[in-house]
C-alpha cells in the first residue's frame, strides 16, 4: 500500500488566492453582468517590454539553428545572466556578490518552498505575521511545522512575530532560540520596508545564534525612497547567515514567463557544509534549469534600453499604488505601503473581519481585494489591494470604495 504524505492534511482549507478565486468565479456565475476590478493576485498586466521580446525573438531563432541551438542548459544558469545579476543588482550598490553565488530559477517562489530542501526537520522556523503563505505552507509539508491551531489560526511549532503597526512592522527579536528566519523586504503583504538598522539587527542575531535568514527580496525594484536597502547583503555580516530570493516577475512582467534567482554566498557554511554547494546538488537533482529563451528575455533587462523600459512599467505601477493609497485615505481608512511596494494594506472601517470586508467590496463595488487574515492571524482586520492592474480600471475600481463607504 502506498502511503501519502500526511502533512497535507493538515493544511487548512484551500491556498489563499485559489480560495479568493473561487469565491470571485462563485461571484461571477451569480452575478453574470458584473464588472468585476481585480485588485487582488498580484498578477502584472502590461506587456513585455520590447528589449525582452526582441531578445527572446532572437533566442528563438537561435533554436532554429544548428550552429546556435541549445539543449540542457546549465542547471545553475547562464553565465551571461549570473553575471548580468552580479554586476547590476549588486556591484552597482557596492555589494561583492559573485556570479556563482547566483543560481537561475523559474521564479522566487519556486525557490521559497523549495529551499527547506536543504534543513533538518528539527529546524525551529520563525516567520513575520502577516507572512506570505509560501513560507509557512512549504514548511509544513515538509513536516516542520507541528499541527494545525483552528482556533489560533496557527501552526503550533512555528514561531510568529507579529509584524504590525503598533511595533512599525518590524518584529521583535525571538523570545527563544529560532533557526531558519523569513524576512519580506519590500514586505508581502504589508508593503513596508525594513531600515538598515533593522536588517542589522537580525543579521547581527542570526550570526550569534548560528541561524539562517531567508530574505525576500521580490520586491525590490519598486523601492523609491533613499536608504532603503534592495539587498540584505548590503548589511555588514549577511553573506555569511543570508541567502537571498529575487524575482523577475513583478519587476519585468515575467509573471508567465517564470524566472528568477536565489543567492548564495559561498561563505555561508553550516555543521561544515557549504549551502552553496548544497543548493548546486539539489538544484542538479530535481531541476533542469530555467528556459534558455527566458534567460535571454531576462538579460535584456539589464541593457540601457531594457532598464529604460522596465523604468516605465514600474513607474505605472508605482502610480496606481500612489492612486490606491490616497483613495483609501480620501476614504477615511487607516493606510500603509504603497511607497516602495506595489501593495497597499489597509485597514478594515469599523473593526470589521477581513473576509466580511473582502464581500462586502466584492458584493457592492465589485472590487476583488486579498483579505488580510489569508496572510496569517496579525492580518485579520486589514486587506491588501494590489497595483498591477489597469490605471483606469483602478482609478474606477477607487471610486467605487468611495462611494460604498
Amino acid at each position: 500500500m502506498a502511503h501519502i504524505n500526511q502533512n497535507f492534511e493538515k493544511l487548512p482549507g484551500s491556498y489563499l488566492f485559489a480560495e479568493i478565486a473561487r469565491r470571485t468565479a462563485e461571484y461571477k456565475e451569480a452575478h453574470p453582468d458584473a464588472d468585476i476590478i481585480r485588485l487582488g493576485i498580484g498578477d502584472v498586466t502590461l506587456p513585455l517590454i520590447p528589449a525582452v521580446r526582441q531578445a527572446m525573438h532572437e533566442a528563438v531563432d537561435e533554436q532554429a539553428d544548428a550552429a546556435t541551438f541549445k539543449g540542457y542548459g546549465p542547471y545553475e544558469g547562464y553565465d551571461f545572466l549570473r553575471e548580468a545579476i552580479a554586476e547590476h543588482d549588486f556591484a552597482a550598490r557596492g555589494v561583492d556578490v559573485e556570479p556563482n553565488e547566483i543560481f537561475i530559477s523559474d521564479g522566487a517562489k519556486s525557490d521559497c518552498g523549495n529551499i527547506v530542501d536543504l534543513f533538518a526537520l528539527e529546524n525551529k522556523v520563525a516567520v513575520c505575521d502577516p507572512v506570505y503563505p509560501v513560507y509557512v505552507d512549504s514548511n509544513a509539508l515538509a513536516g516542520r511545522a507541528g499541527e494545525y491551531d483552528v482556533d489560533a489560526e496557527m501552526w503550533t511549532d512555528i514561531y510568529y512575530m507579529p509584524t504590525t503597526a503598533e511595533n512599525g512592522f518590524c518584529p521583535a527579536l525571538p523570545l527563544e532560540d529560532v533557526d531558519l528566519i523569513y524576512l519580506c523586504s519590500p514586505n508581502n503583504p504589508t508593503g513596508t520596508v525594513l531600515t538598515h538598522d533593522q536588517l542589522k539587527m537580525w543579521v547581527d542575531y542570526a550570526n550569534d545564534h548560528d541561524a539562517i535568514i531567508l530574505f525576500d527580496a521580490a520586491y525590490e525594484r519598486f523601492i523609491t525612497e533613499e536608504g532603503a536597502l534592495h539587498s540584505i547583503y548590503e548589511v555588514e555580516g549577511a553573506k555569511s547567515c543570508a541567502i537571498e530570493f529575487r524575482s523577475f516577475s513583478k519587476t519585468a512582467g515575467f509573471t508567465g514567463m517564470r524566472c528568477g534567482c536565489t543567492v548564495i554566498p559561498e561563505c555561508l557554511v553550516r555543521q561544515g557544509q557549504s549551502l552553496n554547494e548544497m543548493w548546486m546538488r539539489r538544484q542538479s537533482t530535481k531541476f533542469n534549469g530555467a528556459s534558455y529563451i527566458i534567460q535571454k528575455g531576462a538579460a535584456a533587462i539589464y541593457t540601457p534600453e531594457g532598464h529604460r523600459q522596465v523604468e516605465e512599467s514600474l513607474d505605472y505601477y508605482r502610480e496606481n499604488a500612489r492612486v490606491i493609497k490616497e483613495g483609501l485615505e480620501d476614504a477615511g481608512l487607516e493606510v500603509y505601503g504603497a511607497v516602495n511596494s506595489p501593495y497597499v494594506w489597509c485597514k478594515t472601517p469599523g473593526g470589521m473581519d477581513s473576509w466580511t470586508f473582502f464581500g462586502k467590496l466584492l458584493d457592492e463595488a465589485q472590487v476583488v481585494t486579498t483579505p488580510g487574515a489569508g496572510f496569517g492571524p496579525a492580518g485579520e482586520g486589514y486587506i491588501r489591494l494590489t497595483a498591477f492592474g489597469d490605471a483606469e480600471q483602478t482609478k474606477e475600481a477607487l471610486r467605487r470604495i468611495k462611494a460604498i463607504l
